[in-house]
C-alpha cells in the first residue's frame, strides 16, 4: 500500500495534528503539541477496539466471520463490565448501516466510511486503511480515547497512522500472522504481499502487543519483535452462555454424532473430518458455518467438500448446516459426542473453549493455541493437523468410552472457568492498557 505515508512512529507519541492537517495526513512531520490526558489509576476508560473487517455485528460462518467477531463482540462486552465505554470501529461494508449502533451498555460500533459500503473480501481491504486511518485520526482528534486496541493486521495499519497524530496509547492484537498462513498455504495464500512487512512494522510501531498464545510470540521474535514487548492474554468464553446443561439440537439415526464448527475455509481441516468419518461407522458429521442454508449448494467450498464425501463413501452421513445464528450454538455442541478442531493452523480458536465450556471433549490439531487451550490427555486428545488416519483413531477411542467422554468434558468444564472467562480475559487485558498508559504518562501518580 504505497500511498499511505511512511513517517516513524516513536513510542513516545508524536503530539496530535491541527484539524486540517488531519484532513489530510500525508503532511510531513509531526504537528504542533496539544495537551495529553493523563488516565487516572484504576478510572474507567474510554476504550477503541478497531476491528476494521470483524464486525461484532456479523452473522458468523463466513468466509470473513469467525472467531475475530467473537472476541471483539465478546471482549468489548466484558470491558463494558467493568465500567468501560468501548467503541468498536468496523468498515461500513453496507449503505444501509447507521453510522453509529449500540451492541449493549457500554458498547457502540461505529461504521467507518472506507472504501464502498459493500461486501469486500478482507484480503481486498489493504487499500481502504488510508480512508479508515484518516477518519480515526479526525475522530480521535475530537475525542481521543483513552487507549486504542487493533485487532488484525490490517486494523493495526490504520491505527498505527491514526495514532501518529495522536497521544492515543496503542495496542496489538494480530489474530494471525502472514508468516504463519504463507508457510502453510503457501501459493494459495490471497493475502497481500506486503502483509508480513506490514505486520513487522506494526508490531514494532505499537506501544504493547497482546498475543492469544505462546505460539505467537514465537512467531513474532522470529520477526525481530522482542518477547518482553508481548503479553500473553488468551481468548474466552461465556460459560453462562456455553454449558453443559440445556437443550440439544436435534439428531440423525445414527448412535454417534460428531461436530465440525467454523468458517468454511481449507485451513479449518473439515476435509479431514469428511476423511476420517470412513473408518468410523455409524456415526454422522455435522458441519456447521459457511453462507446461510438457502446458497449453500453455490458455495465452492461447500461442493469439494461433498464431492469428497462421495468419493469417500459417507455422503449420507455427512451434513451441511450453513451458517448458525450464534444462540444455536450451545445447543448443537451439545448434541455432539465430539467436537472436532483438525485445523492446518490455528491462531488460537474460540471453537475448542466453547466445546470445552459445554463439557464435550474434543479432538484438536496439535497446532498454535491449540496446544494451550486443550489439554492433551485431560479435555481432549491433540492429532497431527492433515492426517485423517490419527484423527479416526482418536475418535474412536472416545466414542468407545463413554466414561471418558465424561471425564474429558467435566474437566473441559472446570478448565474454562479457570482459565477462559471474559472476565479474566477482560481484567488481564485491562492490565495491558494501564500499563501501557502509566508508561505515555510517567508523572501519573498512582497508577498500577
Amino acid at each position: 500500500m504505497t500511498s499511505l505515508p511512511r513517517t516513524p512512529r516513536t513510542q513516545a507519541h508524536p503530539a496530535p495534528a491541527t484539524a486540517p492537517a488531519l484532513d489530510a495526513l500525508r503532511a510531513t512531520g509531526p504537528a504542533p503539541a496539544a495537551p495529553a490526558r493523563a488516565p487516572a489509576a484504576r478510572a474507567p476508560l474510554s476504550i477503541a477496539l478497531v476491528s476494521e473487517h470483524a464486525s461484532p455485528l456479523a452473522v458468523l460462518g463466513g468466509v470473513d466471520a469467525g472467531g475475530q467477531n467473537v472476541h471483539v463482540a465478546q471482549l468489548a462486552g466484558a470491558l463494558a463490565d467493568r465500567g468501560h465505554q468501548v467503541t468498536v470501529y468496523t468498515r461500513r461494508d453496507d449503505p444501509g448501516l447507521d453510522v453509529t449502533v449500540p451492541l449493549r451498555p457500554g458498547v457502540l460500533v461505529h461504521h467507518v466510511p472506507a472504501g464502498p459500503a459493500a461486501p469486500i473480501p478482507k484480503d481486498d481491504l489493504l487499500p481502504h486503511m488510508e480512508p479508515f486511518a484518516r477518519y480515526l485520526a479526525q475522530q480521535w482528534y475530537e475525542e481521543p480515547p483513552d487507549v486504542a486496541h487493533a485487532h488484525f493486521w490490517m486494523s493495526g495499519v490504520a491505527t498505527l497512522r491514526a495514532t501518529e497524530h495522536t497521544r492515543v496509547p496503542f495496542l496489538q492484537t494480530y489474530h494471525a500472522l502472514g508468516t504463519v498462513k504463507r508457510r502453510h498455504q503457501g501459493d494459495a495464500d490471497t493475502s497481500p504481499p506486503a502483509r508480513v512487512s506490514w505486520e513487522r512494522r506494526v508490531g514494532l510501531g505499537c506501544d504493547r502487543i497482546v498475543a492469544t498464545c505462546r505460539d505467537e510470540v514465537e512467531e513474532l521474535a522470529a520477526m525481530g519483535i522482542a518477547r518482553s514487548k508481548t503479553d500473553i492474554v488468551p481468548c474466552g468464553v461465556d460459560p453462562t452462555v456455553f454449558r453443559p446443561d440445556g437443550p440439544a439440537a436435534p439428531r440423525g439415526p445414527y448412535r454417534h454424532r460428531l461436530l465440525h464448527l467454523g468458517r468454511l475455509v481449507p485451513r479449518k481441516g473439515a476435509a479431514v473430518s469428511v476423511a476420517a468419518l470412513r473408518g468410523l461407522p455409524d456415526t454422522e458429521l455435522v458441519i456447521a458455518g459457511g453462507p446461510p442454508r438457502d446458497v449453500l449448494d453455490t458455495a465452492p467450498e461447500v461442493r469439494r467438500l461433498r464431492a469428497l464425501a462421495v468419493d469417500a463413501g459417507v455422503a449420507d452421513r455427512v451434513h451441511f448446516t450453513g451458517a448458525v445464528p450464534r444462540p444455536a450454538v450451545p445447543a448443537l455442541m451439545r448434541s455432539a459426542d465430539v467436537i472436532l478442531c483438525p485445523a492446518d493452523y490455528e491462531p488460537f480458536g474460540i471453537v475448542p473453549l466453547e466445546a470445552m465450556a459445554c463439557g464435550r471433549p474434543l479432538v484438536a490439531s496439535a497446532v498454535g493455541g491449540q496446544l494451550d487451550s486443550v489439554a492433551h490427555g485431560v479435555t481432549g486428545l491433540h492429532v497431527p493437523p492433515g492426517q485423517p488416519r490419527p484423527l479416526a483413531a482418536a475418535v474412536r477411542l472416545l466414542l468407545a468410552d463413554p466414561a471418558l467422554r465424561a471425564r474429558y468434558g467435566e474437566a473441559g468444564r472446570h478448565r474454562v472457568l479457570r482459565r477462559f472467562s471474559w472476565a479474566s480475559v477482560a481484567a488481564a487485558t485491562e492490565d495491558s492498557y494501564r500499563a501501557v498508559m502509566t508508561a505515555s504518562h510517567p508523572s501519573v501518580t498512582g497508577a498500577p
